[in-house]
């Protein structure tokens, strides 16, 4: 019998994001460019250490997959919230409609992303593998391969349910 001994569960949610430390700061970092506007966003740094934050709280990942999936969802949860926090600072008004695709926002305002993430809420309610895509391809910028991965479908199902998702959302938003 050998005498190592397992590791904690703390132990092993360190372990695990430390091995996929890169995996977040490349999620962080396409991110900050899609929403980067005169230094108002998250760093980084900041972006990665808060979706540690969350990840670590939660543990328990089964595979690299379902930490991908946790991460897309703790990245639009830390970025929503900063953005509700800089809108109850300082209110804008007469934003343009929301575009959520991938190739053409190149930047988001406060605002933006949170009607987003209130019409991504009700889509929620009603498809929540939508709004998992959603989260995936907008707000962590996984490819269609890694959204497959993450969610364990193909990925053909996540390039039709993407666009099935883009028109749902476009239609609660007005845009």
């Amino acid at each position: 019998m050998s005498d190592a001994v397992a590791p904690t569960k703390d132990q092993a949610v360190e372990l695990l994001v430390q091995v996929l430390y890169a995996d977040l700061q490349t999620i962080a970092r396409r991110e900050r460019r899609r929403s980067s506007r005169s230094g108002e966003t998250l760093n980084t740094t900041a972006l990665v250490h808060e979706a540690y934050l969350k990840l670590a709280k939660l543990g328990g990942f089964e595979s690299r997959a379902h930490f991908l999936n946790t991460a897309a969802l703790a990245m639009r949860q830390v970025l929503v919230t900063y953005a509700r926090t800089r809108l109850r600072q300082k209110r804008g008004g007469g934003e343009p409609a929301i575009d959520i695709d991938l190739v053409d926002v190149l930047s988001e305002t406060d605002e933006r992303i949170v009607e987003l993430d209130e019409a991504l809420n009700v889509l929620e309610a009603t498809s929540p593998r939508l709004a998992r895509i959603v989260e995936c391809r907008y707000f962590a910028g996984y490819s269609v391969e890694e959204t497959a991965l993450a969610l364990g479908i193909a990925e053909r199902t996540v390039q039709r349910d993407w666009m099935m998702a883009k028109a749902l959302l476009y239609d609660a938003l007005g845009a």
